[in-house]
């Protein structure tokens, strides 16, 4: 057995390569990398001092802008559009995995029987049995003013 102890993975977000390295790792000249930056094409993290420090999911971005550039002859604002395209999905995938775990957990918490979903005054989403009447706020006043919608 090894008395080494294993050092962690650096994050793929995580700000390590100075231009020069990103620019060798990336195979394309530093002066390109500044180029891009300015574009708002790949934006590194900076330094106190301003200088640029790029991820290992910059310089894999970097390497995608070259490959589209030269490989497919795509524009630098073509680039851009399907840069900003990419992130909008993964945003909205990001939504859509929330969404669906927030119903999975709905669908665990009323198994077994029938169920309503209704919004509360914060906007969460409240699951229960079918004839149970919404809780009334707390302090008295009127019943709720949920409004239901039924799908069968």
């Amino acid at each position: 057995m090894s008395t080494r102890q294993r050092l962690p993975r650096p994050d793929d977000e995580a700000p390590l390569f100075v231009i020069s390295v990103a620019a060798e790792l990336a195979g394309m000249h530093a002066q390109t990398l500044r180029q891009y930056d300015r574009l708002g094409l790949v934006t590194p993290s900076r330094t106190r001092g301003g200088g640029r420090r790029y991820s290992a999911h910059d310089v894999e971005l970097l390497r995608e802008v070259q490959r589209l550039s030269q490989d497919e002859g795509v524009s630098l604002a073509g680039i851009a559009r399907i840069l900003e395209l990419e992130n909008q999905v993964s945003l909205l995938e990001a939504r859509l995995a929330e969404a669906s775990h927030e119903v999975n957990r709905l669908r665990i918490a009323t198994a077994g029987g029938s169920r309503v979903f209704s919004v509360g005054p914060g906007g969460e989403i409240r699951a229960s049995r079918l004839g149970e009447r919404p809780r009334r706020r707390p302090g008295g006043g009127s019943a709720s003013q949920a409004l239901v919608l039924w799908r069968p």
